[in-house]
C-alpha cells in the first residue's frame, strides 16, 4: 500500500488523479494528518501495510520562510525526519520532492546529484535539511529534486501569468534568472514509474522538463501559448527586466539548471520540453 502525504497540493493532487486512474492501492492525507508530530504519524499508519510513501507535502513559500524559519524547518525537514524513521521502522521506501533551491545558482552549467549544495535562503536550507535526514535516516529512498514546478489545483507561476496578462497592459518579469520549468503531471509520472517497478535504485535524483529559460522566456511562452489558445483576450507588452528592479526577501539562484543524466540512464526517462509540456497545459486547462 502506498501513502500519498500531501495529497491536496498542486504535485499531490497530480499524484492521487494518476493513483485514481491506474488503479493503485493507496492512502492519503493532509493537515488532517500533522507529519511534523512523529505521534501522529506513527497513529495513522497503525495497522497499515504500508510499501512506499510519496512525501509531497512542504512549506513552499519562498519569502515566506524568511520570517517562517520555524515553520518551514519544521515541515520541510523535522516532518521528513518523522516519515523517513517511519519508513525506515516499517520497511518502506520513500520518495520524497526536494528542490532546486539547495544550490546557489553560481555554476553554469546543470547542476549533478552530486554536486555541493549551498542553499541562499531559508527555504532551501530547509528543503536540505529534510534530504540531509532522509540520507542519514534510510538506505530505500528517493529525493528528487525539482524546479519551477506548475500545475492544477495550486499558486504557480503560470496562473499568475495568465491573470496579470488578462488584466493589465504592460508586465515587467526578470531575465537574469534561468532554470527549467516543470509541469506538475510530468513529475507525478515519474514518481509513479519508480513505485510502479519497485524500484531498487536508490539516491538523489534530478527531474524538470527539458530546456532551459528565463522567467521573462517563460513568461513570453505563456503569453504566446496564452493567445493561441485563447486563455489570454488581449495585447499585453512584456518587457525584460533585472531581479535587482525587483528585491525579494529570499535571494534566488541565477541559474539552477539540473542535470537529468542519471535518472534517464536508470529509469529510462525522457523528459517532454518545457514548452510542450506548458502548451498542454494552458490549452488543455479548466477557465
Amino acid at each position: 500500500m502506498i501513502w500519498l502525504a500531501g495529497n491536496r497540493g498542486m504535485l499531490g493532487s497530480a499524484v492521487e488523479g494518476r493513483m485514481k486512474e491506474e488503479g493503485f492501492d493507496y492512502i492519503v492525507s493532509d493537515a488532517e494528518v500533522d507529519i511534523t508530530d512523529k505521534f501522529a504519524v506513527e497513529n495513522f499508519i497503525r495497522g497499515k501495510n504500508i510499501t512506499w510513501i510519496i512525501n509531497a507535502a512542504a512549506y513552499t513559500d519562498v519569502d515566506g520562510a524568511e520570517t517562517e524559519k520555524e515553520k518551514s524547518f519544521a515541515v520541510n525537514a523535522e516532518a521528513v525526519r518523522n516519515l523517513a524513521e517511519m519508513a525506515n521502522n516499517n520497511g518502506a521506501s520513500l520518495v520524497h520532492i526536494s528542490t532546486d533551491y539547495v544550490f546557489d545558482g553560481e555554476k553554469e552549467t546543470g547542476y549533478c546529484e552530486d554536486d555541493e549544495p549551498r542553499p541562499l535562503n531559508v527555504y532551501g536550507a530547509s528543503k536540505l535539511k529534510g534530504e540531509m535526514y532522509v540520507r542519514d535516516i534510510m538506505e530505500k529512498y528517493f529525493v528528487i529534486r525539482t524546479a519551477w514546478l506548475y500545475g492544477e489545483n495550486g499558486k504557480n507561476f503560470v496562473d499568475t501569468m495568465l491573470k496579470l496578462m488578462n488584466g493589465r497592459d504592460e508586465l515587467k518579469v526578470v531575465s537574469d534568472q534561468f532554470g527549467s520549468p516543470t509541469y506538475a503531471g510530468d513529475l507525478a509520472d515519474v514518481i509513479l514509474k519508480i513505485v510502479k517497478r519497485d524500484a531498487r535504485e536508490y539516491g538523489i535524483y534530478h527531474f524538470t522538463n527539458g530546456g532551459v529559460c528565463s522567467w521573462f522566456d517563460f513568461a513570453t511562452e505563456i503569453y504566446r501559448l496564452g493567445k493561441k489558445c485563447g486563455a489570454i483576450k488581449k495585447e499585453v507588452g512584456i518587457t525584460p527586466t533585472s531581479s535587482g528592479e525587483f528585491p525579494r526577501p529570499a535571494k534566488r539562484p541565477k541559474f539552477s539548471v539540473l542535470s537529468k543524466e542519471k535518472i534517464k540512464r536508470n529509469f529510462g526517462v525522457e523528459p517532454p520540453d518545457w514548452r510542450i509540456s506548458l502548451e498542454k497545459y494552458i490549452c488543455l486547462r479548466k477557465t
